[in-house]
Protein backbone atom coordinates (compact mmCIF):
# COMPACT_ATOMS: atom_id res chain seq x y z
CA UNK A 1 0.00 0.00 0.00
CA UNK A 2 1.40 3.39 -0.91
CA UNK A 3 1.78 6.07 1.72
CA UNK A 4 -0.64 8.37 -0.13
CA UNK A 5 -3.30 5.64 -0.20
CA UNK A 6 -2.70 4.98 3.50
CA UNK A 7 -3.03 8.70 4.25
CA UNK A 8 -6.23 9.21 2.23
CA UNK A 9 -7.67 5.94 3.50
CA UNK A 10 -7.07 6.82 7.14
CA UNK A 11 -8.81 10.19 6.71
CA UNK A 12 -11.87 9.12 4.75
CA UNK A 13 -12.28 5.35 4.36
CA UNK A 14 -11.13 4.23 7.81
CA UNK A 15 -12.04 7.44 9.66
CA UNK A 16 -11.21 6.87 13.31
CA UNK A 17 -14.54 8.36 14.49
CA UNK A 18 -16.99 7.53 11.75
CA UNK A 19 -15.73 4.15 10.56
CA UNK A 20 -13.83 2.63 13.47
CA UNK A 21 -15.98 4.39 16.11
CA UNK A 22 -13.07 5.24 18.39
CA UNK A 23 -12.95 8.50 20.35
CA UNK A 24 -16.66 9.25 20.44
CA UNK A 25 -16.65 10.78 23.95
CA UNK A 26 -14.83 13.99 22.96
CA UNK A 27 -16.52 13.86 19.55
CA UNK A 28 -19.94 14.24 21.16
CA UNK A 29 -18.83 16.22 24.20
CA UNK A 30 -16.77 19.00 22.60
CA UNK A 31 -18.50 19.42 19.25
CA UNK A 32 -21.02 22.03 20.43
CA UNK A 33 -18.95 24.95 19.13
CA UNK A 34 -16.49 25.15 16.26
CA UNK A 35 -13.81 26.93 18.34
CA UNK A 36 -13.66 24.25 21.05
CA UNK A 37 -13.90 21.47 18.44
CA UNK A 38 -10.97 23.01 16.56
CA UNK A 39 -8.90 23.25 19.74
CA UNK A 40 -9.67 19.65 20.71
CA UNK A 41 -9.00 18.45 17.18
CA UNK A 42 -5.62 20.14 17.00
CA UNK A 43 -4.66 18.79 20.43
CA UNK A 44 -5.68 15.29 19.32
CA UNK A 45 -3.67 15.64 16.07
CA UNK A 46 -0.58 16.50 18.08
CA UNK A 47 -1.12 13.75 20.65
CA UNK A 48 -1.89 11.01 18.10
CA UNK A 49 1.12 11.81 15.91
CA UNK A 50 3.51 12.12 18.85
CA UNK A 51 2.05 9.06 20.57
CA UNK A 52 2.45 7.03 17.39
CA UNK A 53 6.08 8.09 17.12
CA UNK A 54 6.85 7.35 20.76
CA UNK A 55 4.90 4.09 20.94
CA UNK A 56 6.48 2.78 17.74
CA UNK A 57 9.96 3.57 19.11
CA UNK A 58 9.13 2.05 22.50
CA UNK A 59 7.68 -1.10 20.94
CA UNK A 60 10.35 -1.69 18.31
CA UNK A 61 13.42 -0.54 20.26
CA UNK A 62 12.57 -1.57 23.81
CA UNK A 63 9.72 -4.07 24.13
CA UNK A 64 10.52 -6.34 21.18
CA UNK A 65 14.28 -6.65 21.86
CA UNK A 66 13.59 -7.41 25.53
CA UNK A 67 10.83 -9.89 24.72
CA UNK A 68 8.26 -7.77 26.58
CA UNK A 69 5.76 -7.28 23.76
CA UNK A 70 2.91 -8.29 26.08
CA UNK A 71 3.43 -5.04 28.02
CA UNK A 72 2.56 -2.87 25.01
CA UNK A 73 -0.79 -1.71 26.44
CA UNK A 74 0.75 -0.49 29.67
CA UNK A 75 3.67 1.17 27.87
CA UNK A 76 1.39 2.85 25.33
CA UNK A 77 -0.95 4.21 28.03
CA UNK A 78 1.97 5.63 30.02
CA UNK A 79 3.37 7.34 26.92
CA UNK A 80 -0.02 8.78 25.98
CA UNK A 81 -0.65 10.03 29.53
CA UNK A 82 2.69 11.84 29.57
CA UNK A 83 1.99 13.48 26.21
CA UNK A 84 -1.46 14.65 27.30
CA UNK A 85 0.02 16.16 30.45
CA UNK A 86 2.48 18.03 28.25
CA UNK A 87 -0.32 19.33 26.00
CA UNK A 88 -2.37 20.34 29.03
CA UNK A 89 0.52 22.33 30.51
CA UNK A 90 1.23 24.08 27.19
CA UNK A 91 -2.44 24.96 26.61
CA UNK A 92 -2.86 26.22 30.16
CA UNK A 93 0.08 28.60 29.70
CA UNK A 94 -0.49 29.67 26.08
CA UNK A 95 -4.28 29.42 25.55
CA UNK A 96 -6.05 29.77 28.92
CA UNK A 97 -9.44 30.44 27.29
CA UNK A 98 -9.27 27.30 25.18
CA UNK A 99 -7.92 25.35 28.16
CA UNK A 100 -10.94 26.44 30.22
CA UNK A 101 -13.46 25.74 27.44
CA UNK A 102 -12.13 22.21 26.86
CA UNK A 103 -12.55 21.53 30.57
CA UNK A 104 -12.60 17.87 31.51
CA UNK A 105 -12.31 16.74 27.90
CA UNK A 106 -8.64 17.72 27.67
CA UNK A 107 -7.43 15.24 30.32
CA UNK A 108 -9.82 12.73 28.76
CA UNK A 109 -7.54 12.61 25.71
CA UNK A 110 -5.48 10.28 27.90
CA UNK A 111 -8.33 7.78 27.87
CA UNK A 112 -9.44 8.64 24.34
CA UNK A 113 -9.46 5.27 22.69
CA UNK A 114 -8.69 6.89 19.32
CA UNK A 115 -5.17 7.74 20.50
CA UNK A 116 -4.50 4.25 21.83
CA UNK A 117 -6.37 2.73 18.91
CA UNK A 118 -4.10 4.33 16.30
CA UNK A 119 -0.98 3.20 18.19
CA UNK A 120 -2.30 -0.37 18.44
CA UNK A 121 -3.41 -0.39 14.79
CA UNK A 122 0.07 0.71 13.75
CA UNK A 123 1.56 -2.13 15.78
CA UNK A 124 -0.94 -4.74 14.58
CA UNK A 125 -0.51 -3.78 10.93
CA UNK A 126 3.29 -3.92 11.36
CA UNK A 127 3.68 -0.47 9.83
CA UNK A 128 7.16 0.99 9.46
CA UNK A 129 7.94 4.19 11.34
CA UNK A 130 7.09 6.33 8.30
CA UNK A 131 3.88 4.40 7.60
CA UNK A 132 2.91 4.68 11.29
CA UNK A 133 3.36 8.43 11.20
CA UNK A 134 1.41 8.73 7.93
CA UNK A 135 -1.42 6.63 9.38
CA UNK A 136 -1.34 8.67 12.60
CA UNK A 137 -1.44 11.97 10.74
CA UNK A 138 -4.25 10.80 8.46
CA UNK A 139 -6.26 9.33 11.34
CA UNK A 140 -5.88 12.44 13.46
CA UNK A 141 -6.76 14.73 10.55
CA UNK A 142 -9.81 12.52 9.98
CA UNK A 143 -10.70 13.09 13.65
CA UNK A 144 -10.25 16.85 13.17
CA UNK A 145 -12.36 16.82 10.00
CA UNK A 146 -15.16 14.82 11.62
CA UNK A 147 -15.29 16.90 14.81
CA UNK A 148 -15.28 20.18 12.84
CA UNK A 149 -18.06 18.95 10.55
CA UNK A 150 -20.06 17.82 13.57
CA UNK A 151 -19.52 21.17 15.35
CA UNK A 152 -20.65 23.09 12.28
CA UNK A 153 -23.77 20.97 11.95
CA UNK A 154 -24.55 21.20 15.68
CA UNK A 155 -24.18 24.99 15.67
CA UNK A 156 -26.72 25.16 12.84
CA UNK A 157 -29.04 22.70 14.59
CA UNK A 158 -29.00 24.84 17.76
CA UNK A 159 -30.46 27.73 15.75
CA UNK A 160 -33.46 25.61 14.79
CA UNK A 161 -36.32 26.43 17.13
CA UNK A 162 -38.81 24.10 15.43
CA UNK A 163 -37.09 20.90 16.55
CA UNK A 164 -39.08 18.75 18.99
CA UNK A 165 -37.74 18.96 22.54
CA UNK A 166 -37.18 15.20 22.69
CA UNK A 167 -34.57 15.45 19.90
CA UNK A 168 -32.61 18.43 21.22
CA UNK A 169 -29.09 17.93 22.51
CA UNK A 170 -27.58 14.45 22.50
CA UNK A 171 -30.35 12.62 20.58
CA UNK A 172 -29.97 14.79 17.47
CA UNK A 173 -26.18 14.68 17.87
CA UNK A 174 -26.27 10.87 17.78
CA UNK A 175 -28.57 10.89 14.75
CA UNK A 176 -26.23 13.35 13.04
CA UNK A 177 -23.19 11.21 13.87
CA UNK A 178 -24.94 8.17 12.39
CA UNK A 179 -25.78 10.04 9.20
CA UNK A 180 -22.20 11.32 8.95
CA UNK A 181 -20.95 7.75 9.35
CA UNK A 182 -23.22 6.60 6.54
CA UNK A 183 -21.98 9.47 4.36
CA UNK A 184 -18.36 8.53 5.01
CA UNK A 185 -19.16 4.93 3.98
CA UNK A 186 -19.43 6.35 0.47
CA UNK A 187 -15.64 6.63 0.42
CA UNK A 188 -15.18 2.91 1.06
CA UNK A 189 -14.76 2.02 -2.60
CA UNK A 190 -11.95 4.51 -3.16
CA UNK A 191 -9.19 2.68 -1.28
CA UNK A 192 -9.09 -0.80 0.18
Amino acid sequence: MSLLALFIGSIFVHNILLSRFLGNCPFLGVSNKIETAKGMGIAVVFVIVMASLMTWLAYELVLVPLGLEYLYTLAFILIIAALVQFVEIVLKKTQPGLYKSLGIFLPLITTNCAVLGVAVLNMNERYSLVASLVNALGSSLGFLLAILLMAGIRERIEMNTDMPKCLRGLPIALITAGLMSIAFMGFSGIIK
